[in-house]
């Protein structure tokens, strides 16, 4: 099914969702990494108000900060979001796959989601934490132009359907 997608959808989404996974291993990486070795320097330590391992590790670096209020801190439901996000990006690679209707529904639906949780994290970032994260920001961009991608895939649906009937 996956090739019945115009070429450009099929290359913007597998190099924003590969992009989107190798920022979230590498955001795990950092916060795995600062959590074993308090002086570890992350390459996206820039400065003290440019420090993506300042971010990864306060709070809201798992479960948006939120999942704390309903399970205890160390509680396996509170995963570190770059472990959402192997799973977001994961599942919209996996749905893109499909061409129905549904499926496209779907990666709308998960991506408003994302934007969501993006623009909330940003809003900690630079109100909270007055913190410049490099990998933070990219996610948010990569999340903006899938949400683009998976809008503009509804919409050739609904056209191709109409031109059927």
């Amino acid at each position: 099914m996956f090739w019945g997608l115009p070429t450009w959808e099929r290359k913007a989404r597998c190099f924003l969702c590969v992009f989107g996974i190798l920022l979230s291993v590498y955001a795990l990486h950092v916060e795995l990494s600062k959590e074993s070795n308090p002086d570890y320097r992350a390459v996206c330590d820039l400065g003290e108000s440019v420090s993506c391992s300042k971010v990864f590790t306060s709070r809201w670096g798992r479960g948006f900060g939120l999942v704390q209020f309903l399970v205890a801190e160390d509680h396996f439901l509170n995963q570190p979001n770059s472990i959402l996000g192997i799973i977001f990006y994961t599942l919209q690679l996996s749905l893109g796959l499909s061409v129905s209707p549904r499926a496209a529904m779907l990666l709308v639906l998960s991506s408003w989601v994302s934007l969501a949780g993006s623009l909330y994290l940003a809003s900690i970032l630079l109100f909270v934490l007055e913190d410049l994260c490099l990998v933070c920001i990219s996610t948010y961009v990569v999340n903006l132009v899938l949400m683009l991608v998976n809008l503009k895939r509804r919409s050739g649906l609904a056209v191709a359907r109409e031109k059927a009937e």
